[in-house]
Protein backbone atom coordinates (compact mmCIF):
# COMPACT_ATOMS: atom_id res chain seq x y z
CA UNK A 1 0.00 0.00 0.00
CA UNK A 2 2.82 2.40 0.85
CA UNK A 3 4.47 1.73 -2.49
CA UNK A 4 1.22 2.47 -4.29
CA UNK A 5 0.81 5.78 -2.44
CA UNK A 6 4.45 6.73 -3.06
CA UNK A 7 4.15 5.89 -6.76
CA UNK A 8 0.98 7.96 -7.01
CA UNK A 9 2.63 10.98 -5.36
CA UNK A 10 5.66 10.75 -7.64
CA UNK A 11 3.54 10.43 -10.77
CA UNK A 12 1.14 13.23 -9.83
CA UNK A 13 3.89 15.64 -8.80
CA UNK A 14 6.07 14.75 -11.76
CA UNK A 15 3.30 15.22 -14.30
CA UNK A 16 1.87 18.49 -12.96
CA UNK A 17 4.30 20.83 -14.79
CA UNK A 18 3.54 19.04 -18.04
CA UNK A 19 -0.13 19.96 -17.88
CA UNK A 20 0.14 23.73 -18.18
CA UNK A 21 2.51 26.63 -18.32
CA UNK A 22 3.39 28.15 -14.93
CA UNK A 23 0.91 30.75 -13.69
CA UNK A 24 3.45 33.59 -14.06
CA UNK A 25 5.21 32.23 -17.13
CA UNK A 26 4.79 32.11 -20.88
CA UNK A 27 5.43 29.30 -23.33
CA UNK A 28 6.26 29.57 -27.02
CA UNK A 29 3.71 27.22 -28.58
CA UNK A 30 4.64 27.79 -32.20
CA UNK A 31 5.10 30.27 -34.97
CA UNK A 32 7.71 31.29 -37.49
CA UNK A 33 10.60 32.14 -35.16
CA UNK A 34 13.88 30.47 -36.08
CA UNK A 35 16.02 29.17 -33.26
CA UNK A 36 13.20 28.98 -30.73
CA UNK A 37 11.93 25.43 -30.23
CA UNK A 38 8.23 24.87 -29.62
CA UNK A 39 7.23 24.36 -25.98
CA UNK A 40 9.99 26.69 -24.77
CA UNK A 41 8.96 28.11 -21.41
CA UNK A 42 10.14 31.47 -20.18
CA UNK A 43 9.08 34.95 -19.11
CA UNK A 44 7.31 37.53 -21.25
CA UNK A 45 8.97 40.81 -20.28
CA UNK A 46 6.76 43.84 -20.93
CA UNK A 47 8.72 46.20 -18.67
CA UNK A 48 10.86 47.84 -21.36
CA UNK A 49 9.49 50.98 -23.01
CA UNK A 50 11.00 50.19 -26.42
CA UNK A 51 10.77 46.40 -26.81
CA UNK A 52 8.80 43.28 -25.88
CA UNK A 53 11.06 40.42 -24.81
CA UNK A 54 10.61 36.68 -24.39
CA UNK A 55 13.28 35.35 -22.04
CA UNK A 56 13.55 31.54 -22.27
CA UNK A 57 14.26 29.65 -19.05
CA UNK A 58 17.00 27.68 -20.83
CA UNK A 59 20.08 29.89 -21.02
CA UNK A 60 21.32 28.28 -24.25
CA UNK A 61 18.31 29.66 -26.16
CA UNK A 62 18.53 33.31 -27.25
CA UNK A 63 15.91 35.76 -26.08
CA UNK A 64 13.41 37.12 -28.59
CA UNK A 65 13.20 40.90 -28.85
CA UNK A 66 10.42 42.69 -30.73
CA UNK A 67 10.29 46.50 -30.90
CA UNK A 68 6.79 47.71 -29.97
CA UNK A 69 6.48 49.61 -33.26
CA UNK A 70 7.13 46.46 -35.30
CA UNK A 71 4.07 44.65 -33.94
CA UNK A 72 1.44 44.47 -36.70
CA UNK A 73 -1.37 42.47 -35.06
CA UNK A 74 -2.41 40.89 -31.77
CA UNK A 75 -4.96 38.12 -31.22
CA UNK A 76 -6.10 36.54 -27.95
CA UNK A 77 -8.06 33.34 -27.46
CA UNK A 78 -8.67 30.60 -24.96
CA UNK A 79 -9.06 26.89 -24.88
CA UNK A 80 -11.02 25.35 -22.06
CA UNK A 81 -10.58 21.73 -21.16
CA UNK A 82 -11.28 19.34 -18.35
CA UNK A 83 -8.71 18.52 -15.71
CA UNK A 84 -7.76 14.92 -16.38
CA UNK A 85 -4.69 12.83 -15.59
CA UNK A 86 -3.76 12.86 -11.92
CA UNK A 87 -7.07 14.57 -11.11
CA UNK A 88 -8.90 11.29 -11.61
CA UNK A 89 -6.89 9.69 -8.84
CA UNK A 90 -7.00 12.67 -6.47
CA UNK A 91 -10.67 13.51 -6.65
CA UNK A 92 -13.36 12.75 -9.21
CA UNK A 93 -14.81 16.20 -8.44
CA UNK A 94 -11.83 17.80 -10.18
CA UNK A 95 -13.17 16.41 -13.45
CA UNK A 96 -16.01 18.94 -13.24
CA UNK A 97 -13.66 21.93 -13.04
CA UNK A 98 -12.35 23.60 -16.18
CA UNK A 99 -8.79 24.55 -16.93
CA UNK A 100 -8.34 27.47 -19.30
CA UNK A 101 -5.32 28.00 -21.48
CA UNK A 102 -4.65 31.56 -22.63
CA UNK A 103 -3.09 32.09 -26.06
CA UNK A 104 -1.68 35.32 -27.49
CA UNK A 105 -0.61 35.52 -31.12
CA UNK A 106 1.82 38.33 -31.90
CA UNK A 107 2.43 39.21 -35.55
CA UNK A 108 5.38 41.49 -36.27
CA UNK A 109 7.94 42.56 -38.84
CA UNK A 110 11.38 41.07 -38.19
CA UNK A 111 14.70 42.96 -38.68
CA UNK A 112 14.91 41.62 -42.27
CA UNK A 113 11.55 43.26 -43.07
CA UNK A 114 9.67 39.95 -43.28
CA UNK A 115 6.51 38.99 -41.40
CA UNK A 116 6.89 36.75 -38.35
CA UNK A 117 4.46 35.42 -35.77
CA UNK A 118 4.66 33.86 -32.34
CA UNK A 119 1.91 32.02 -30.50
CA UNK A 120 2.40 32.14 -26.76
CA UNK A 121 0.50 30.46 -23.97
CA UNK A 122 0.37 32.85 -21.04
CA UNK A 123 -0.04 31.86 -17.39
CA UNK A 124 -3.24 32.76 -15.59
CA UNK A 125 -1.58 35.26 -13.24
CA UNK A 126 -0.04 37.40 -16.00
CA UNK A 127 -2.64 37.34 -18.77
CA UNK A 128 -4.68 40.47 -17.99
CA UNK A 129 -1.72 42.65 -17.12
CA UNK A 130 0.27 41.46 -20.13
CA UNK A 131 -2.61 42.06 -22.56
CA UNK A 132 -3.15 45.60 -21.28
CA UNK A 133 0.54 46.53 -21.43
CA UNK A 134 1.11 44.95 -24.86
CA UNK A 135 -1.95 46.66 -26.35
CA UNK A 136 -0.97 50.03 -24.88
CA UNK A 137 2.72 49.96 -25.81
CA UNK A 138 2.24 48.50 -29.29
CA UNK A 139 -0.64 50.81 -30.18
CA UNK A 140 -2.47 47.81 -31.69
CA UNK A 141 -5.92 46.68 -30.59
CA UNK A 142 -6.16 43.08 -29.53
CA UNK A 143 -8.54 40.99 -31.62
CA UNK A 144 -10.45 38.57 -29.41
CA UNK A 145 -11.44 35.22 -30.86
CA UNK A 146 -14.82 35.31 -29.14
CA UNK A 147 -16.84 37.06 -26.41
CA UNK A 148 -15.66 34.63 -23.74
CA UNK A 149 -12.03 35.51 -24.54
CA UNK A 150 -12.87 39.23 -24.39
CA UNK A 151 -14.42 38.82 -20.94
CA UNK A 152 -11.52 36.77 -19.62
CA UNK A 153 -8.81 38.96 -21.12
CA UNK A 154 -10.36 42.18 -19.88
CA UNK A 155 -11.56 40.95 -16.49
CA UNK A 156 -15.20 41.06 -17.55
CA UNK A 157 -15.02 44.53 -19.13
CA UNK A 158 -15.90 45.20 -22.76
Amino acid sequence: MRRLVAAFVIVSLGSTPLLAVGSKKAEYVGGTLKGLPEKTEGVLDTSKEDVLRFLPDKREIDEIVVPWGKITALEYGQKAGRRVGAAILVSPLLLFSKKRKHFLTISFTNPEGKDDAAVLELGKDVIRTSLTIIETRSGKKIEYQDEEARKSGRGGAN
